[in-house]
């Protein structure tokens, strides 16, 4: 028997039909980006309420070879992009994910031109690449604090040690 592709596919969105997609979001759009590689409680508690801000979300993932580029270690990310962005789309907060393989999200804020831009607390927003163009469109910039301290870095660690 065939089953159908579970409905949350359609929220994958490769950055070439990113522009064309947009006009079907709703208004306000707010849009975060990261590697997301391991999800966890932190994670969908930062992208509830990064969707909060607004009546859309999009997610910008890094490609693998962004996440490498990186630094966060030589076997990360530990799940490839196409993994990392169908268990984004499964996630209720999320509107759209697209991805990117530049070091920064730059040209897709560009093109998403969002309301609300946010990351999480360990990014000032000063540093937010796209924060000034966003302020300069009056959108605005949110830097979420951490409500779980929990990282996929530290998961890695102490699973790690285990072993």
């Amino acid at each position: 028997m065939n089953y159908p592709a579970p409905e949350f596919e359609r929220k994958l969105c490769p950055p070439e039909q990113l522009a064309e997609r947009l006009s079907a979001l709703a208004r306000p759009l707010v849009m975060t980006n990261g590697c997301f590689d391991i999800l966890h409680r932190g994670h969908v508690s930062y992208l509830a309420q990064a969707r909060a801000l607004g009546a859309s979300l999009v997610v910008a993932l890094n490609t693998d070879a962004s996440v490498r580029r990186q630094g966060k270690g030589d076997d990360r990310p530990i799940n490839p992009l196409a993994q990392r962005a169908a268990v984004m789309a499964a996630l209720e907060s999320v509107s759209l994910v697209t991805w990117f393989d530049e070091d920064t999200p730059a040209k897709l804020i560009d093109v998403v031109r969002p309301d609300v831009l946010v990351k999480g607390g360990d990014w000032p927003i000063e540093r937010i690449v796209g924060s000034a163009e966003t302020l300069a469109r009056g959108g605005q910039v949110h830097s979420i604090p951490f409500e779980f301290e929990t990282s996929t870095t530290a998961m890695l660690t102490r699973i790690r040690a285990q072993g």
